[in-house]
């Protein structure tokens, strides 16, 4: 079966599928922020692409990352914490993400810490702002408490960037979700959102297709070998999860050449060179000119670069996932028909080769590239700009300010909370206690029914 690049009827779907959003022809420019988060590149991808094409609608564009609004500098305290859980105690990440799943959300320490963002998130926006996009989980409990108090008196949207929907992302008082699928919109739904709007996914327009030429001077320009099968492996720009194992495993298993993508985890670069992986990087800046280069990806949490693999026409498999997020991100993208989820490693070497000269490779393909055939003006940009535009009524207000002194003191509170808890994951990570992370996830998720009522049904995935 030829490759994707010499693939005539893939070349035309894709001509028709990936068509951008039009300009507006909105004389005077309006005002839209975008609230991310610098954890991990997902949701900052998502905000930066969402922004492009807003600013191609005739929006003005401001964007702001959350954990700068955190007080007390406690935005990278947070993305560290986070880092180290993955790193060093993905366990514990595990039971804090499932615990947080059944209660419905995070607990009282993190709900306060978020809290302490609301003055500073309504100080930081323009005053002309007529909507707000969030890209990330935290961002909408903030800005959907914003609007339910009646604060904050424009539209606020989520476009949801994963493919499974945790609890965390569907926050009261938003008003609109976005999603790239029927999968996550019903699972949003399921949580408890009420307009929830299917537009597609969004990725940077470098990621389409490529041409039989664009694969070999990929290959040239990489140093890749010219005929054999590539399998592209990549972890985020982290580098987080069993990634050496992965890339000796496709090794030996003889399926394709492992190229590994670590992200800025030059350790990680490092010791994969030591083992004899010849095709090592670290940072990659054209992603779009590797994918064009390989024949599979294979990845292990279903972010952004499985939707941008989608967006090259590249068969995705999911393998060796991460905890928490990277399960269900690949529970997900197997029920929607967009990647395989390889559970069994025995089965690893069979299904690439069925992915880069099967059959089912074909559909993979077809299918991720099916994700990006919408109508010009369905896409994401185009519905938040249809929402800015036509406005949406008032939510209902729900309580009064706190008073100065007993937001003072929330504010003390949630900062002892998450240096504790900071502190305490260093520990748990460094003399491998398991009860002390125990009892760190119990602290961040008090949200458990009180005695005497039954606990929400667990969600399963698979």
């Amino acid at each position: 079966m030829p490759h994707l690049g010499s693939s005539a009827h893939l070349r035309a779907l894709a001509a028709a599928t990936l068509r951008p959003e039009p300009a507006s022809a909105t004389a005077q420019a309006e005002r839209i922020a975008i609230v991310s988060a610098s954890i991990g590149a997902g949701h900052d991808g998502a905000a930066a692409e969402l922004a492009r094409r807003l600013t191609a609608h005739g929006l003005t564009v401001d964007r702001f990352d959350l954990l700068d609004l955190l007080p007390a500098r406690m935005g990278p305290l947070v993305r560290d914490g986070y880092h180290r859980m993955l790193v060093r105690a993905p366990w514990a990440y595990q039971r804090i993400y499932r615990s947080t799943e059944r209660a419905g959300g995070g607990g009282p320490f993190a709900r306060a810490l978020l809290r302490t963002a609301e003055d500073r998130m309504l100080q930081t926006l323009h005053p002309d702002t007529g909507a707000i996009v969030s890209t990330y989980p935290g961002a909408s409990r903030v800005l959907g408490g914003l609007r339910l108090r009646g604060r904050l008196a424009v539209p606020v949207l989520t476009y949801l960037t994963d493919f499974s929907v945790h609890p965390l992302w569907v926050a009261d008082g938003v008003d609109v979700h976005l999603a790239a699928h029927s999968v996550p919109a019903r699972q949003a739904r399921a949580a408890g959102a009420r307009d929830v709007r299917v537009c597609g996914p969004v990725v940077d327009s470098r990621f389409r297709p490529g041409s039989a030429r664009e694969r070999v001077a990929a290959r040239t320009r990489f140093g890749l070998p010219e005929q054999a099968p590539l399998a592209l492996l990549v972890a985020g720009s982290w580098g987080v999860g069993p990634v050496r194992q992965v890339a000796l495993e496709l090794r030996d298993c003889g399926a394709a050449v492992p190229v590994v993508v670590c992200g800025r985890n030059e350790a990680l670069a490092g010791q994969l060179r030591a083992d004899g992986i010849e095709h090592t990087y670290g940072w990659v800046d054209d992603m779009p000119a590797l994918m064009h280069a390989a024949d599979v990806l294979v990845q292990n949490a279903g972010g952004l670069s499985s939707l941008e693999a989608f967006a090259t026409g590249l068969p995705v498999a999911s393998y060796r996932c991460i905890p928490g997020h990277g399960l269900t991100n690949a529970a997900a993208l197997e029920e929607a028909g967009a990647a395989v989820w390889i559970r069994d490693p025995a089965r690893l070497k069979a299904v690439l080769c069925d992915l880069i000269d099967g059959p089912p490779g074909l559909r993979q393909r077809e299918a991720g590239l099916a994700l990006f055939a919408t109508e010009p003006d369905d896409g994401p940009a185009a519905e938040t700009a249809r929402v800015h535009r036509a406005g949406l009524p008032p939510q209902r207000a729900a309580g009064r300010r706190r008073p100065a002194m007993r937001r003072l003191a929330v504010t003390t509170a949630a900062a002892c909370a998450v240096w504790a808890c900071a502190v305490g994951t260093g520990v748990a990570t460094e003399y491998d206690r398991p009860g002390v992370i125990h009892a760190i996830g119990h602290g961040l998720d008090l949200d458990d029914p009180p005695s005497g009522h039954a606990p929400r049904p667990e969600r399963h995935h698979s």
